[in-house]
């Protein structure tokens, strides 16, 4: 089972999403619990992979930033001899 929950909201939408397409590219309905099943299956088999992405872009994200750090912030100190 996958640890990536989608809050009530946030499912509702997406099962209509799911229904919508369904819908357009496949010229039927689908119904609510099939919608859900496929929602639950694309989570649970694709979830992963992209979180796990998402947060590896974020870290090189975060990485550049933070040795943007010197060449954006960095000052001089005074150099002078006490």
């Amino acid at each position: 089972m996958t640890r990536i929950k989608l809050p009530r909201e946030r499912r509702t939408k997406l099962i209509a999403a799911i229904k919508t397409h369904y819908q357009e590219h496949h010229e039927e309905g689908i119904g609510d619990l099939k919608a859900g099943m496929l929602l639950d299956f694309f989570v649970s088999e694709l979830g992963p992979a992209v979180y796990n992405q998402a947060i590896r872009d974020a870290q090189v994200f975060l990485q550049q930033r933070i040795e943007d750090l010197d060449v954006e912030y960095f000052e001089e100190e005074d150099r002078r001899d006490s």
